[in-house]
C-alpha cells in the first residue's frame, strides 16, 4: 500500500511566501558604466544643430612684432587668413521607441512606476551608445577623428611609462585626462609595479583614478578590445586617448542640442507619442550629440596597445 503523506504540523515557508512583503529592487542593467567619460567632458549648448569651427589658415605664422625702443622705427604689418571653408559639424541623433502596454503599466505601478523605468533603462542605454559614438564613429569619434601626426605606437607593446610620456609630448598643453579600457590601465598599472614606480591616485569629480604625471588614467569599456567591450583575459590589443577638453583651452568638445521639445536632459527629449488601438502607449527618445576637436593637437592616441602581458617577476 503506498504511504500516506506525512501531516503538516506547521505552517510551511512555501505557503507563508504567498503572503510575504518582499523587498524589490528597481531593474538592474549591467550594461551601465559610470559614463566617466562624459561626465568630464565639456558641453557646449547648440540652437541651430550645427557648430562652425572657424580655424587660421594651415601654414600660418605668428605675426611680425616689434620690439624697439626707438619712436622712428616702423611697425611690422600684416594679418592672419582664415580657412576659406572651415568645418561644419552637424549634430547626429540615437532615437528609441519605448513601448508599454497601458494595462500592465496601470495594474503593476507599484512599487515602482512601470512607465518611469522603462523610459529611466531606455535613458541609460542611450547614453551607454552615446559615449560609445563619442569615442569611434567615423563621423565625429575622437578615435576615427586624431590626425597621424597624434598617433603613436607602443615600443614594446604593452603601454609602458615611456610610452605615456611621448603621449603627453604630442598633447602637452595642459592635458586633461587619459582614456582607457579598463584592461589597459591594468596593463600599465603591472608596467609601472615592475620598474618599481607604481602610479600615484587623483581624485576627480568624485571618483578615484590612477594617474601619469598628475593625469588621470579614465576608464571606459567604449575603447574596444579586439573589437569587444568586455575583456576575459588571454590577451588583446586597444588604443589609449589622451584628451585636452575645454573650449578656451581649443580642446576637445562636445556638442548637444538646446530647447528640444519635452527636453528631460541634456540634449535628450522624451516625447508621449499616444495609445494605439491595442492600448500600447509609445514613447519617442532622441539624444542629439557631437564632438569636436577645436585644435589638432588636443588628442593623441597610443595604437595597438597589447593588454595581455603578465610578469612573473
Amino acid at each position: 500500500m503506498p504511504e500516506e503523506p506525512k501531516k503538516q504540523t506547521a505552517l510551511s515557508a512555501n505557503a507563508a511566501y504567498q503572503l510575504a512583503d518582499v523587498s524589490k529592487t528597481p531593474p538592474q542593467y549591467d550594461a551601465i558604466s559610470p559614463r566617466w567619460f562624459t561626465r568630464l567632458l565639456e558641453w557646449k549648448p547648440l540652437e541651430a544643430g550645427i557648430f562652425r569651427l572657424n580655424r587660421v589658415r594651415a601654414g600660418e605664422n605668428l605675426l611680425d612684432v616689434l620690439c624697439s625702443q626707438a619712436n622712428q622705427d616702423e611697425i611690422p604689418a600684416g594679418f592672419l587668413d582664415y580657412e576659406p571653408q572651415p568645418r561644419e559639424y552637424v549634430l547626429h541623433s540615437i532615437s528609441a521607441i519605448i513601448n508599454i502596454d497601458s494595462r500592465v503599466a496601470d495594474l503593476y505601478s507599484s512599487p515602482y512606476d512601470q512607465a518611469g523605468e522603462q523610459l529611466r533603462l531606455a535613458t541609460e542605454s542611450l547614453r551607454e551608445r552615446q559615449e560609445s559614438l563619442l569615442i569611434n564613429s567615423t563621423s565625429y569619434g575622437l578615435l576615427p577623428g586624431c590626425v597621424p601626426e597624434q598617433r603613436i605606437k607602443p615600443r614594446q607593446g604593452t603601454p609602458t611609462p615611456d610610452d605615456l610620456d611621448e603621449l603627453l609630448s604630442r598633447v602637452w598643453k595642459e592635458p586633461t585626462f587619459f582614456l582607457a579600457h579598463p584592461a589597459a590601465i591594468a596593463a600599465f598599472g603591472r608596467e609601472c609595479t615592475r620598474r618599481g614606480v607604481p602610479p600615484p591616485i587623483v581624485e576627480r569629480e568624485g571618483g578615484t583614478f590612477i594617474s601619469w604625471r598628475g593625469v588621470p588614467l579614465v576608464p571606459t569599456d567604449k575603447l574596444l578590445v579586439d573589437g569587444k567591450r568586455r575583456y576575459l583575459g588571454g590577451g588583446g590589443r586597444t588604443n589609449i586617448l589622451l584628451v585636452r577638453t575645454g573650449e578656451q583651452k581649443q580642446g576637445v568638445i562636445g556638442l548637444y542640442q538646446t530647447g528640444l521639445t519635452e527636453e528631460c536632459s541634456r540634449g535628450l527629449s522624451a516625447r508621449f507619442m499616444g495609445v494605439d488601438e491595442h492600448g500600447v502607449c509609445a514613447y519617442l527618445l532622441s539624444l542629439y550629440c557631437s564632438t569636436a576637436v577645436l585644435a589638432d593637437d588636443a588628442l593623441g592616441v597610443l595604437e595597438d596597445v597589447e593588454v595581455g602581458v603578465y610578469h612573473d617577476r
